[in-house]
């Protein structure tokens, strides 16, 4: 007989969806003739394996070592799963969620098998931190909740409990907490605006396409965006993503002809040629600067009503100088307030 505790990474998820990651090899046919005849059980009864698990429930598994080994994937976590330690840019962080200041460059996730992404670094620090063990990662990886592009750079979430990463996702996925980001067009907008509309994705090139008009197949996008300065022929401005599309920002920006420096795919070549020449300016001048959380409870009470903002990378910063754009723009971005009021 082995006896398991359920801990804190892996309350929030059903009895059998549990089962099937400590012992991945088995059908799920074994673990529900396993329930019924009482060789598994829940705090001592008969369980159907839809129970969802919490914090401190005990598992039995009335089965041989050997059947339970069979059973069992019997590897350690690999480098692709726990990249080595790396110095990360930690925002905030508390017992169930951690909010790093991405770089440019890097992969929110992974986009090809063999890829070191910001996930296997948040678990390589989680686990030198021994805030996870080899153990429990066979049941629950932390992850991101949200992705940024490779080359943009700012906030990225992520949970370390599978309650945090499901509630924070959703708050990501219903809209109920709001994005800003920072980002640095070429020519002179005037003044802010709303734009809704349609984006099509094209899934060869990766690119997609903006349209004020619904085509099929097209995501309805959302952007509002507000000049914070001009300077030398570009502009400062601070975007709220509404809806969260791939490329949103992006082709929301060049589709009114002030497309962000340094974005290759929508932008000028020409004048991304030339900063590239003299700042060696590889990656889009956008950054994701700040996330204000609703009140909210549960496992994201620590969070409840908290502004998270991200400070700006040396070398945008130090761009936007040299274009005469004002440092305080920089350092605080335009809204804070505001959304503190609407938070509270």
């Amino acid at each position: 007989m082995r006896e398991i505790i359920i801990r804190t990474n892996e309350a929030g998820q059903r009895l059998d969806k549990y089962l099937s990651k400590y012992m991945s090899l088995a059908p799920k046919s074994f673990f529900y003739k396993m329930l019924r005849k009482k060789n598994i059980t829940l705090n001592g009864k008969k369980a159907s394996g839809q129970e969802k698990l919490c914090e401190g429930d005990t598992v039995k598994l009335f089965l041989s070592d050997e059947t339970i080994d069979k059973f069992t994937e019997q590897k350690r976590p690999s480098q692709k799963s726990i990249a080595a330690p790396v110095k990360l840019d930690i925002l905030y962080e508390d017992k169930n969620t951690i909010f790093i200041n991405k770089p440019a460059g890097m992969l929110s996730q992974k986009a090809a098998k063999d890829d070191i992404s910001l996930v296997e670094y948040v678990i390589g620090y989680l686990f030198e931190s021994r805030q996870i063990t080899e153990e429990e990662l066979h049941t629950f990886h932390p992850a991101v909740c949200n992705r940024l592009d490779r080359n943009t750079s700012g906030i990225v979430a992520a949970g370390k409990t599978l309650a945090a990463l499901q509630e924070l996702s959703a708050m990501f996925r219903e809209r109920s907490l709001k994005k800003y980001y920072l980002c640095l067009v070429a020519g002179i907008v005037a003044k802010g605006g709303h734009i809704s509309g349609f984006l099509t994705k094209d899934q060869q090139t990766n690119r997609v396409s903006f349209s004020e008009k619904e085509t099929t197949g097209a995501a309805r996008i959302e952007t509002e965006y507000h000049p914070l300065c001009a300077g030398e022929g570009v502009t400062l401005l601070e975007v709220h993503l509404i809806t969260g599309k791939t490329h949103q920002i992006r082709a929301h920006m060049a589709s009114m002809g002030h497309p962000i420096i340094g974005d290759y795919k929508y932008g000028s070549r020409k004048i991304n040629d030339r900063y590239r020449e003299v700042y060696g300016l590889t990656s889009q001048l956008l950054h994701s600067v700040r996330l204000c959380i609703p009140e909210c409870s549960g496992a994201l009470a620590d969070l409840s009503g908290k502004v998270i903002t991200a400070p700006v990378p040396k070398l945008f910063r130090k761009i936007c100088e040299d274009k005469k754009i004002q440092r305080s723009c920089l350092i605080w971005p335009h809204g804070v307030q505001e959304d503190l009021e609407d938070l509270h």
